[in-house]
């Protein structure tokens, strides 16, 4: 059976009916050949708002139903993702410009989501409290009530799942607004696989939308958390709107993450690790290698191997063959990337690769004779370019990782206790020591500092449980308390 038959969206996907959307209609196009792939439905900003009242209509019977009920519809999503994941993975490809590896990642963290979800219902939700008092005394967890995602088109099923799947399975509704460009893989999937999951009605509204629609899943009376995921800039205007709301948001960011080359590293080994974390995707990954720190002493090999692996990996449709890179989302997207390299090379760095593009296919780029101060260096590029800067010691290597406002991923390769002392100095969310930036697992808490977001974390139970329930002190007695009025 078709999970995603064009037959039953175009048009026709969005909230809970499954009618058009009052917000018109839009393309669905393949970033790789342009083609047209079907349209999708859009919602305005008051579908948004009786979206949000069915959700919370539905939320409280949710809530109340028995952990194992929640946990079997976790569980079913989880072995349906397995099942459908060919499918799925087409639509990542074709819709996101995915290869088929990154697409299949997709499906199987996915799965892995809901089957570390299902286990959420019947863990523990609070602690006793010891108490002066003659009295019982508890901190318990409770379902937030109603949870808006907002997820971007770069691994739309992924940036998804990883909130919608433990939201509901905490007794949450869901509003998921996912990227107009991405709507099919990163919305209309989940839909499909809920319903076909026994997800009761109401409880998971999908609202495609622009801007407008952003707001609104923002702004909605019902709505209490907010989950998004997205660039810095659009992460402070949500921000600050769920501030000025008076709603709990989780901000998950950008970054410009630094891989750091110790002396003595293995060069083919971390040439393979930086060509994988800036080129993998097209480097459109918030953990994407921004940032090539390599000692002095590996600096010129570095960037001669690094350039002649860019040079030699195979970009094109990834529907039509086996390539390393596909296309980037769009041609905003182009444009910004290639604006950046041209500006850094205008600035003095020489291009050792790359630099090109056809359509929307951009070369894997290397980018040498970098200062801490050009633009590809400072920026985050969301592209597959590779800017390469010298260091002489540990202590340079930690002062040019600190220096950036985003902390998400850090890789260093190399010696692990030089590595160590690396670790502990520089800020981020996230360390690797001998891989590169770029990984994530269902049950590992993920999120940034600084300017890669609020410090809040998705993944594990502990992190999902304080992302998604609020807490609620409740204390017992065995009779009615005395008081002296």
């Amino acid at each position: 059976m078709s999970l995603l038959n064009a037959d039953t969206w175009t048009a026709k996907i969005f909230a809970d009916g499954w009618s058009d959307g009052s917000g018109g209609t839009a393309p669905v196009i393949e970033p790789a050949t342009g083609d047209r792939l079907g349209t999708i439905g859009l919602a305005d900003a008051e579908d948004a708002r009786k979206a949000s009242a069915r959700a919370a209509a539905a939320q409280a019977q949710w809530a109340a139903r028995p952990p194992r009920e929640r946990a079997a519809v976790l569980r079913r999503a989880g072995a349906l993702w397995e099942a459908h994941a060919e499918e799925i993975q087409d639509w990542i490809v074709r819709e996101s410009g995915a290869i088929r590896p990154k697409a299949a990642l997709e499906t199987h963290i996915a799965a892995q989501e809901c089957y570390e979800a299902a286990a959420l219902p019947s863990h523990p939700h609070g602690t006793v409290l010891p108490s002066d008092e003659a009295r019982w005394s508890f901190a318990r967890r409770r379902p937030a009530g109603v949870v808006s995602v907002i997820a971007p088109f770069n691994f739309p099923l992924i940036l998804s799942i990883r909130s919608v799947a433990p939201a509901l399975a905490l007794g949450n509704a869901v509003l998921l607004k996912p990227d107009p460009r991405t709507a099919v893989c990163g919305g209309v999937a989940l839909v499909r696989i809920f319903q076909e999951a026994g997800l009761p009605e109401g409880l998971l509204q999908l609202l495609p939308g622009g801007a407008d629609v952003g707001e609104a899943v923002v702004t909605a009376p019902e709505v209490r958390v907010v989950s998004f995921t997205g660039s810095t800039a659009a992460g402070r205007r949500v921000g600050e709107l769920g501030a000025r709301h008076l709603k709990r948001t989780h901000l998950e960011l950008g970054g410009n993450n630094a891989l750091i080359v110790l002396p003595g590293a293995d060069l083919t080994l971390a040439t393979s690790a930086g060509a994988f974390g800036s080129f993998m995707h097209q480097g459109q990954i918030c953990m994407s290698t921004g940032r090539h720190l390599v000692h002095e002493s590996l600096h010129d090999a570095y960037v001669e191997a690094l350039s002649a692996k860019a040079t030699h990996l195979p970009v094109g449709d990834p529907a039509s063959g086996q390539v390393a890179l596909g296309p980037l989302i769009d041609d905003r997207q182009l444009g910004r990337v290639d604006d950046l390299v041209r500006r850094t090379v205008a600035a003095g760095a020489r291009l050792a690769a790359g630099g090109t593009y056809q359509d929307l296919f951009y070369a894997p780029t290397v980018l040498a004779a970098v200062t801490p101060t050009m633009p590809a260096w400072t920026d985050e590029v969301f592209g597959p370019v590779a800017p390469v800067v010298p260091f002489a010691t540990t202590e340079e290597a930690i002062a040019l990782a600190s220096e950036s406002e985003y902390g998400l991923s850090l890789g260093i390769l190399g010696d692990v206790g030089d590595a160590m002392t690396i670790a502990d100095a520089v800020p981020s969310g996230i360390v690797h020591i001998n891989e590169q930036t770029v990984s994530d697992e269902a049950n590992a808490p993920f999120g940034g500092v600084g300017s890669s977001g609020t410090g809040s974390r998705f993944g594990g139970p502990e992190a999902n449980i304080e992302a998604f329930t609020e807490t609620q002190w409740l204390t017992a007695r065995p009779q009615i308390a005395p008081y002296p009025f």
